[in-house]
Formats: C-alpha cells, sequence, structure tokens
C-alpha cells in the first residue's frame, strides 16, 4: 500500500551477485559492501568454479559463508569457446555475447557441467546451496524432467525458478543493470520499469541480479538508487 508520501513501499527484494571467480573478486567486495553498508542480504553469490582460483581466493569465499553469504553455482568457465547453431548465435548478440555455455552444449553436456560445478564446492569444503543459475539464465536444451536427477534443486532461469523436483516454472519479476553500452541502456531500463512495476503490483519478491562491473556501468546511478531505496524499506 502507499506510503505517507504517496509513494509505493521498495518491494522486499532477492539480491544475486553474478560472476563472482577471481578475476572479479575486488568488484565483487566493493559492490558486497555496499549492499551491506544499506542492510541487504544475505546475498546470493554465483560462483563460478572452472577458473584460476587460488587457495586465498577460496578463503574469501569461506568468509563470505561464514559471514551468512550463499554460495550458488554458475556455470563452470563462464565462456563458450564455439557459437552452436543460430538461436546461440542470435542469444549472443542480443543478450549473452560469448558467456551462455549451455548453450553450446547438448543435454549430456549441460548435466555434465552442473555436476562437474557442484562437485567442485565439496572438493573445497565449500558449502553450496540448493540454487544453481546458468550463464545468462539460459538454461539451454535440458529438458526440465532431468532435473531431478541433477545435484540442485532450484534453477533460475530469465523468467523465474524452476523446481528440480516437478519442473514447474514459478515465474518472478527482474531487474539487471548491466548496461556496457549506449545500446542497452533503454532497453534495459525499460525491461526494469516493466517488472518493478510488476512487484509492486503483485507483492511478489523482486529478483536483482547484478555483475561486478555494475557499479561503472552506464547505469550505475539506477543501481546506487535501487539499493538506497531497498535498504530504506517501507517508510
Amino acid at each position: 500500500m502507499p506510503t505517507r508520501d504517496g509513494s509505493r513501499p521498495a518491494p522486499a527484494a532477492i539480491v544475486s551477485l553474478h560472476d563472482v571467480m577471481p578475476e572479479t573478486l575486488s568488484r565483487v567486495i566493493d559492490l558486497l559492501g555496499l549492499l551491506e553498508s544499506h542492510g541487504l542480504g544475505p546475498v546470493d553469490l554465483l560462483v563460478v568454479p572452472g577458473r584460476a582460483w587460488r587457495p586465498a581466493q577460496i578463503d574469501q569465499l569461506r568468509a563470505w559463508q561464514g559471514a551468512g553469504h550463499r554460495l550458488a553455482g554458475h556455470g563452470w568457465r563462464h565462456k563458450v569457446e564455439r557459437i552452436r547453431g543460430w538461436k546461440h548465435r542470435l542469444h549472443s548478440r542480443l543478450v549473452s555475447r560469448d558467456v551462455a555455455e549451455h548453450l553450446a552444449l547438448d543435454a549430456e553436456g549441460i548435466a555434465a557441467l552442473i555436476r562437474r560445478c557442484h562437485a567442485w564446492f565439496g572438493a573445497h569444503d565449500l558449502m553450496v546451496s540448493d540454487l544453481y543459475v546458468p550463464p545468462a539464465w539460459a538454461m539451454g536444451p535440458l529438458a526440465r524432467a532431468r532435473l531431478r536427477d541433477l545435484p540442485f534443486r532450484r534453477y533460475e532461469v530469465f523468467g523465474g525458478l524452476l523446481d528440480a523436483r516437478t519442473g514447474r516454472l514459478s515465474p518472478s519479476p527482474m531487474v539487471g543493470f548491466e548496461a556496457d553500452t549506449w545500446g542497452r541502456v533503454w532497453p534495459v531500463r525499460l525491461f526494469n520499469g516493466a517488472n518493478r512495476a510488476w512487484a509492486a503490483a503483485s507483492g511478489a519478491p523482486l529478483r536483482v541480479g547484478l555483475h561486478p562491473f555494475d557499479l561503472e556501468y552506464r547505469l550505475g546511478g539506477d543501481l546506487r538508487r535501487l539499493i538506497t531505496r531497498l535498504g530504506a524499506g517501507p517508510a
């Protein structure tokens, strides 16, 4: 319902921080610090296992986990070596560039990647949550029925959350801020506005999907304003 000044309160938010890997840790530290300073958390940290992790960097993951943040699976290398088919090529041009790993694989390859991702956490004495988010939210050609045989229980895709037990998609609103070119600014801004309206009208939690360089990109100001608004909470 409207607050005393006539505006609507900020919707509840579920914040995830994508692309947590050795190359991005300094930016992740900065962004996570900003979120924590506004009382936002715990955060789902989407870890890319198949990179060149050093022991001190894995210790940082343990420290974040000890502070209450959740470690989730996020692909394997977060990079494709080839584009597979016209659908992947279109997705690459419009959305994902070279990161949508699942779209470069068949169903067996995707299942093997997910299992390898999950096993990496245990091999490094890390607790992994039940959440897996494919890079660029692109699950690829894997039937929902196959999810029951895989180790994660929840799978976040562009339109919402998939339950591995039932294969059912629960649609939910999402915003993002990864606009590194002027051409992406208005499509992302319009998408965010529509999804914020959906969250406000329905009362559904707002998924906030962040990337390590978002504060430096062209919607960094929009992101800072949302963080401040979410941190303030209802008036």
